[in-house]
């Protein structure tokens, strides 16, 4: 047997190691594209695992949630980066490819919402206002029109494409249904793109994962969400406790069951497990909640088990 996967148990978490008698390194290349959101997390987690295995590559792109699930579905990648969880109809077309798969819970998020750093006059949105500047149809196109006493500055909404998972979960939780979103803005599968685009405009606003603010503190304003319970900003402590109503979610890394079987994808899944709050510290995420924690190296382990008996 080429290579033998030993079930190596360290502090909770089974991690998967390639040996052999000789114990061969392991090797080879993992393949991951999907969610802007998530991309940096498994670069990071990347970048930890290449220097403990140098024998190991692994690319990571960003086509968004629902192009990385094309890829994914079409047998093109081994891991599908996700900031929602996969849709009935995206199963379907993996099903239907005979594509197996098994998700993974890795970090938590709270989308933020932002402004340039010359607006004075907001410092906190309703859920009510926010459906009111985003939703199909609106008309909304100067700061006055938002709230009262706002001064007349135009509104210049920048934020992602409608292949990605924070266009759906957003769209979904303020605007209440998937899709529900105006089209005059400036769309974009670059988070970078739209800290540049708000950045650069008084009346700039935007929305993407609270990574991508972290990185962009400097440049841009962050906007509290009153989801009916007071204005609340999204932090680790209000991501974990459930308090950032509605923007807080969770992330995910679906594997192909094929992929899996490969010792050096089993390890690279096990190394995120073993090291996720620096991982996620690392990164600018919010590390998962333990009883999250515990669960995701429960399904770990099952699916070492179930890949290699």
């Amino acid at each position: 047997m080429k290579n033998v996967i030993a079930l190596v148990v360290i502090g909770a978490v089974v991690l998967a190691a390639s040996a052999t008698a000789g114990v061969k390194a392991l090797g080879g290349t993992i393949t991951a594209d999907g969610s802007s959101t998530v991309g940096p997390y498994t670069t990071a987690a990347a970048e930890g695992f290449q220097k403990k295995n140098r024998g190991v590559r692994v690319t990571v792109g960003i086509s968004g949630t629902g192009g990385g699930f094309e890829r994914f579905c079409r047998d093109e990648i081994d891991l599908s980066d996700a900031s929602r969880p996969m849709k009935s109809s995206e199963a379907i077309k993996c099903r239907d490819a005979g594509v197996e798969w098994v998700a993974f819970t890795v970090a938590n998020d709270g989308i933020s919402v932002v402004v340039n750093k010359q607006n004075t006059w907001v410092d906190c949105l309703t859920t009510a206002e926010l459906k009111a500047i985003w939703q199909t149809g609106s008309k909304l196109t100067r700061w006055k029109d938002v709230r009262a006493g706002f001064p007349d500055e135009p509104l210049k909404l920048f934020g992602p494409g409608t292949d990605s998972g924070t266009f759906d979960f957003f769209t979904e939780v303020i605007n209440g249904k998937g899709g529900n979103s105006r089209s005059d803005y400036l769309a974009t599968e670059n988070d970078n793109i739209i800290v540049q685009g708000v950045a650069g405009e008084k009346g700039g606003l935007g929305y993407f994962g609270f990574s991508y603010y972290e990185e962009n503190a400097d440049k841009l304003k962050l906007v509290k969400v009153d989801g009916g319970k007071g204005c609340m900003a999204p932090s680790v402590n209000a991501v974990q406790k459930g308090q950032y109503k509605p923007l807080a979610r969770p992330l995910f890394i679906y594997a192909k069951r094929p992929s899996f079987k490969r010792p050096e994808v089993a390890a690279f899944i096990g190394y995120m497990f073993n090291n996720e709050r620096a991982i996620a510290k690392r990164a600018g995420y919010i590390s998962l909640t333990d009883r999250q924690l515990k669960k995701a190296r429960y399904q770990y382990s099952q699916a070492l088990k179930k890949a290699f008996g």
